[in-house]
């Protein structure tokens, strides 16, 4: 099967992102601590597009993914899935920003509230 610029970016590709990025002295100013999340996630655009992605992270306010192909700023739908359940929130990304491979990293903030 051959690979598409949407498809969905590998546990390796995340990987290998994550570890270009190094670890950085930088001090930690955000207002809501973030956990490190790596899970399959698909985006649908307000344009109808769906694109393939991973979770970075994840914070009780938003998210940050990685996914091959620009995101434009603005609302989306992501939908995160796990063995029993689906989750699907609204979430605004503020910005998307190229990395290594081709690939790319997104934030955005959540507009409707994670389920318990």
């Amino acid at each position: 099967m051959e690979e598409t610029p949407w498809s969905r970016p590998t546990m390796d590709d995340l990987k290998h992102v994550l570890e270009s990025f190094g670890n950085s002295d930088a001090v930690n100013v955000r207002d809501v601590d973030r956990l490190e999340l790596s899970v399959p996630a698909e985006v649908k655009t307000m344009r109808g597009n769906t694109i393939s992605a991973m979770t970075r992270e994840i914070s009780r306010q938003g998210l940050g993914l990685l996914h091959k192909g620009m995101i434009n700023p603005g609302e989306v739908t992501v939908k995160l899935a796990s063995e029993t359940r689906e989750f699907e929130y609204r979430v605004q990304i503020m910005w998307c920003t190229p990395c290594e491979n081709g690939m790319f990293i997104s934030g955005g903030e959540f507009l409707t509230k994670p389920e318990n």
